[in-house]
């Protein structure tokens, strides 16, 4: 039997202000260690999906489950912290911190003392091939290599899931193709599921699946 990690059921989401309909019903499986890219124009509704399957926002109807469990069941700030990483195109890294520092703050919410956060960050910016810039502050780093220091960040509390949201849409074409590259080799080697928001064709192309979405829907897969 396949196994999902994550199913949507049904899902719409509908916005007070203009009683805009972002998703009609829309219906998604998504199985455990693929890599799913999600791609359609601006108002597709493909961001409203990521924030619904990341628990960032709740459906207006229908419902997410993760490995088998409605997300309304589940605490869902726990649910974030341990099970999900998320990348993001703007970073959101905190400037006044360094690479190291920056990585160890999803680790705040563990049982982790703090040697143990700061080596456990220091290994996962090695991973991302940032083991010389460590100390930087993040506001000294180029934007391919604040790319990777977020990806190291949504890996710090070693989740199942990890969400992008346009991860190389910052990037120019050199550090978008290092990025892909480090995601897949990421994946295998921690047994990720990636589900990737993007406009770009090479990073569809990178996943395993694509779907299209327009209007608030899926066309096609």
């Amino acid at each position: 039997m396949t196994e999902f990690i994550l199913r949507g059921e049904a899902l719409t989401r509908t916005f007070p202000d203009g009683d805009v309909r972002a998703l009609r019903g829309v219906s998604i499986q998504v199985q455990a260690g693929e890599s799913l890219a999600i791609m359609g124009a601006s108002g597709s509704g493909k961001t409203t999906l990521l924030h619904l399957l990341g628990g960032l926002d709740r459906p207006t109807s229908g419902e997410v489950f993760f490995e088998g469990k409605p997300l309304a069941g589940l605490n869902i700030d726990a649910f974030r912290a341990r099970q999900l990483g998320f990348v993001f195109q703007s970073f959101h890294l905190i400037g006044t911190l360094s690479a190291v520092e920056n990585v160890q703050i999803p680790m705040f919410e563990s049982d982790l003392s703090r040697k143990a956060r700061e080596n456990r960050a220091l290994s996962l910016l090695d991973d991302v091939g940032l083991a010389h810039r460590v100390n930087q502050r993040t506001t000294r780093l180029s934007v391919g290599e604040r790319q990777r220091v977020a990806i190291a960040r949504a890996l710090a509390n070693q989740p199942k899931l990890i969400l992008a949201d346009e991860p190389t849409g910052n990037l120019d074409s050199q550090n978008q193709a290092e990025v892909l590259t480090l995601l897949a080799r990421l994946r295998q080697q921690h047994g990720l599921t990636l589900i990737m928001v993007t406009h770009s064709p090479e990073v569809a192309a990178s996943a395993d699946r694509v779907i299209i979405m327009k209007d608030g829907l899926i066309v096609n897969t």
